[in-house]
């Protein structure tokens, strides 16, 4: 039994503990430029809260908040832009996953002076990124605990992720209590993203014992906490258990990888720009029906976890979890159509073919065309 396992991150877990980033933060720097999106961070106080701790410590901050959902290479070349006129020489990332992935990018063009399209498919390696603090409002990629950075391209709408160690966060703070004034309909969509990550790694042909077992915890912990908290419970033990949850997504698909429900999902959103969370609801339980015979036990595993009997009931007991949280969605409904089909086929295997080889089944070009068919009839 041969597996290695390498994942130097300093994760920081505990309610409150977002206090903590100025003391952390000015091991690494003394210019921070802090990334997040246009409001929500702005609304709750947390950004100048986070500014007042680094100022604390006596770092100086400055503000890029331009990162939006699906977030774009074009957009990590501006806030990279701004660091180096800033001299900046840390970044903290505050947000959801949009934000960390982002910022990392930026961490990273700020040290590699090229289209970041030529490290997202490897024509040039590069070497280096700025520190990076990591600070998850949301309870979805586990971005602070990898190395992967997804953006979208919008001069030909491939989503697509720049993979590098040095965009491994140098701190993540993970505190529960920042996530919980995230809307219903944002909880189910991130949590359920947080779901996938786990479970397809647990499936991934890349999966080893340290992932699997991560992995499982990872999909018990959400499968138990997120009904409730869905509905309203005020339970601070089911909030810290998605919370982690979604840090184990990050890291076990750092080294297993992710399969077909995100190799298909990327050209859609990427097409699209639809919610995340939201295409992998519409076409994971149409991918698992496909896929059971190629990994039942494991397949059996996760239908229980889901309250199912067996491999073969799985999706049905994925599409009634899904109905407890409020995301039956279908691809129609976030603007798909028959005639899309050819290019997301063509763009899955332009920009996932890693993840589709780590799929437990292999399945060709006719196949994934057929799987979208299915999932716009469902």
């Amino acid at each position: 039994m041969d597996f290695r396992y390498y994942l130097p991150v300093n994760l920081i877990f505990g309610r409150g503990k977002v206090c903590e980033v100025g003391r952390l933060a000015a091991k690494y720097g003394k210019r921070a430029l802090i990334v997040t999106g246009a409001s929500s961070t702005k609304r709750s106080g947390l950004l100048d809260k986070v500014r007042n701790h680094l100022e604390n410590e006596r770092v100086d901050t400055f503000v890029f908040d331009k990162v939006t959902p699906n977030p774009l290479t074009t957009t990590a070349g501006e806030g990279a832009e701004l660091a180096k006129a800033k001299q900046c020489d840390t970044v903290i990332a505050l947000g959801g996953g949009s934000v960390i992935d982002c910022a990392k990018a930026i961490a990273f063009l700020a040290k590699n002076n090229r289209d970041i399209n030529d490290f997202i498919y490897n024509r040039y390696h590069g070497r280096g990124a700025l520190p990076i603090v990591a600070i998850p409002t949301t309870c979805g990629t586990g971005s602070e605990a990898n190395g992967f950075a997804v953006l979208t391209n919008p001069e030909n709408n491939d989503k697509k992720s720049l993979r590098r160690d040095e965009i491994i966060p140098a701190v993540s703070i993970i505190d529960p209590s920042l996530m919980e004034t995230m809307p219903k309909e944002l909880l189910a969509c991130v949590s359920f993203d947080a779901l996938c990550h786990s479970m397809e790694a647990f499936l991934s042909v890349n999966s080893q014992p340290i992932t699997e077992y991560l992995s499982y915890q990872g999909m018990k912990m959400i499968t138990d906490s997120l009904v409730n908290v869905y509905n309203g419970y005020n339970d601070t033990v089911a909030w810290d258990q998605l919370a982690w949850a979604s840090t184990i997504g990050g890291m076990v698909i750092h080294t297993a990888g992710v399969t077909l429900p995100h190799a298909m999902e990327h050209p859609v959103s990427g097409l699209k720009n639809i919610v995340h969370g939201k295409g992998l609801a519409a076409l994971t339980p149409v991918i698992t029906e496909a896929s059971v015979e190629s990994a039942p036990e494991k397949y059996a595993l996760i239908s229980r976890l889901l309250r199912g009997k067996n491999a073969y009931d799985c999706a049905d007991a994925m599409r009634k979890f899904l109905e407890r949280i409020g995301l039956s969605v279908s691809l129609p409904e976030e603007g798909v159509t028959e005639d899309d089909i050819p290019w997301l086929t063509d763009n899955c295997f332009k920009v996932s073919a890693a993840s589709i080889a780590n799929h437990p089944a292999a399945f060709s070009s006719e196949t994934i065309y057929r799987l979208y068919e299915r999932a716009l009839a469902f």
